[in-house]
């Protein structure tokens, strides 16, 4: 592996010729290197990369992984699988060579983030696990690893959590007593404790979602913010898409709503804000009524729970586009609740 120092700058530059994924033969130069160890080193690595070697770091696994998964994900999903990766997998595994991590390395990873100062959550830890054995599959998939160390090391942590954070109709009330001082609040929360939705789908609503004469609004798109713009994306699955039956007195609220506000263009979105503003009204709301704080997503579980059979196998059942008999016995059992409280 020649490498070769700049006279001038006294720095050292490495230049090499290699063969990429189409055939063609190509040169690759790169310059700047304190050392010559440093810029042996880049040449090695570089070459293990271009030729698909199981010598190759983690670190450019990583980064033949997100590449990959850039042309197939929504931006907001690839930035947390990038921010996951960045603080949970390369500190541990960054130089090393992939064909050299065993499960008796995973173990000792995975120890260090069971007893981690901040205690993570099983779920959580079982999504970090997760994401770790999909780049190792990756590998073996498309750069010969022989084995994946994940799977042979076992698992850690729990898919689903022990416990469901939920509120019963009279703490809603208490809170959204809270919050009706602003309308938006009042609207938004009102729809995510009636409906099930997820906030991501709230905030994409539009005028033309709804048909205030049949009490139903339709679930076709997401709401993302990142990099500081704002993203309308598909919905999280395909079967995300669906049409929900309101209760009358909720279909009034957004009705009424829709008029006392100035929107240009039924196609723009109802609610203008962000997913920051409906967690600092949860806060704000919780403190002033002293309903226990629980989570946004957290508001789905009542509506989920009912509407699901409870020993139904396929995922999800919720997410149909046509609501069941049942589910809607029990929206207007709790529509009913709402009333007398």
């Amino acid at each position: 592996m020649p490498v070769y120092k700049n006279e001038k700058s006294g720095s050292w530059f490495c230049k090499f010729y290699y063969t990429d994924w189409t055939g063609n033969r190509k040169q690759k130069k790169k310059e700047g290197f304190r050392t010559k160890k440093e810029a042996q080193e880049f040449e090695r690595e570089y070459l293990s990369k271009a030729h698909a070697s199981c010598d190759m770091s983690f670190g450019s696994l990583v980064e033949l992984y997100m590449e990959d998964c850039k042309h197939r994900l929504k931006p907001t999903t690839y930035s947390n699988k990038e921010f996951l990766i960045a603080t949970k997998l390369l500190p541990f595994f960054k130089d090393m060579p992939i064909n050299a991590i065993t499960p008796a390395t995973i173990r000792k990873w995975q120890n260090e983030l069971l007893s981690h100062s901040k205690g993570y959550s099983p779920t959580y830890l079982k999504t970090v696990n997760n994401q770790a054995s999909a780049i190792f599959n990756f590998a073996m998939k498309y750069y010969r690893l022989e084995s994946n160390p994940c799977r042979l090391a076992g698992t850690m942590g729990k898919k689903h959590a022990d416990e469901m954070a939920i509120w019963t109709v009279q703490e809603f009330n208490r809170f959204i007593k809270a919050v009706e001082d602003k309308l938006p609040s009042y609207v938004m929360f009102q729809l995510l404790f009636w409906t099930g939705m997820r906030s991501g789908e709230l905030l994409a609503l539009t005028v033309d979602d709804f048909d205030f004469a049949e009490h139903t609004v339709s679930i076709s798109k997401n709401y993302a913010r990142h990099n500081k713009e704002d993203l309308i994306l598909p919905p999280k699955t395909p079967k995300s898409k669906r049409i929900i039956t309101l209760p009358p007195f909720l279909s009034s609220i957004v009705e009424r709503y829709s008029t006392c506000i100035y929107v240009d263009d039924p196609h723009n979105r109802l609610f203008n804000y962000t997913k920051h503003y409906l967690h600092h009204e949860m806060d704000r709301g919780c403190k002033k009524s002293g309903v226990q704080r629980i989570r946004i997503h957290d508001l789905r579980h009542l509506y989920v729970k009912h509407t699901t059979k409870k020993y139904n196998s396929e995922k999800q059942k919720t997410q149909t586009t046509n609501l069941s008999a049942d589910s809607l016995g029990f929206l207007f059992l709790l529509f009913i609740l709402r009333l007398c409280p």
